[in-house]
């Protein structure tokens, strides 16, 4: 298939996809040139995703977004609540790529978010701690929590660099030669494990004609 990967970041998600031509866009160089590292036969684009959706979906068979998730997370409404954070906007760029998805992409398509402080307004599939907006079936299913953990106040006694490894580890990535905020990096990573489950039920869905 020829695949888009929107918000690509380091490249959780498509880390065990294998044997497809992908597209992947990230807006920041920094990110783009660590997720080329690790993939060097994918095409990759420093763009704004949002914008490179509305003019390009039409060119692949599937497409994977995770747009950005602090305004829709319940951690930071707790944090903007209890921490004196200030309130933000959801930021509704979430809802009009579902939305061009849903009515306008003749392919298959899954938008990734967190689970949101708000009751959703499209409903999801819930797959670990992800929403997944999806028009093909995700079964669910049990994966290993991925251990992410916040320093500070609510993990007292788990520093910056425990964090850091214990994710390296839990996702498969190395990033000791790179600088950069790397437990962001990380903490943005769909599970891999949960990547290849979903495209391996897209897979299974061409199979049997399943579709929502």
């Amino acid at each position: 298939m020829k695949i888009l990967n929107l918000y690509a970041g380091i490249g959780g998600n498509r880390k065990l996809w294998e044997g497809h031509e992908i597209t992947a866009v990230e807006y920041k160089p920094e990110i783009a040139k660590i997720y080329q590292d690790f993939f060097p036969k994918d095409k990759v684009i420093v763009a704004d995703a949002h914008q490179y959706l509305l003019d390009h979906f039409k060119e692949f068979d599937f497409i994977w977004s995770s747009p950005p998730c602090p305004s829709h997370s319940r951690l930071r409404k707790v944090v903007s609540m209890s921490a004196g954070a200030k309130a933000i906007y959801p930021d509704m760029k979430l809802y009009e790529e579902i939305l061009l998805l849903q009515g306008y992409f003749t392919g298959k398509y899954v938008v990734e978010n967190v689970k949101s402080w708000y009751d959703p307004l499209i409903k999801p599939q819930e797959l670990q701690r992800h929403y997944f907006w999806s028009n093909f079936v995700i079964p669910p299913k049990e994966f290993k929590k991925d251990g992410i953990k916040t320093t500070g106040r609510y993990s007292p006694g788990v520093t910056q660099a425990q964090t850091i490894k214990m994710l390296e580890d839990s996702h498969g990535f190395d990033l000791t030669s790179y600088k950069g905020d790397k437990r962001t990096m990380l903490r943005n990573c769909v599970n891999p494990e949960v990547g290849k489950y979903i495209l391996d039920q897209l897979n299974q869905t061409h199979r049997e004609g399943i579709t929502l």
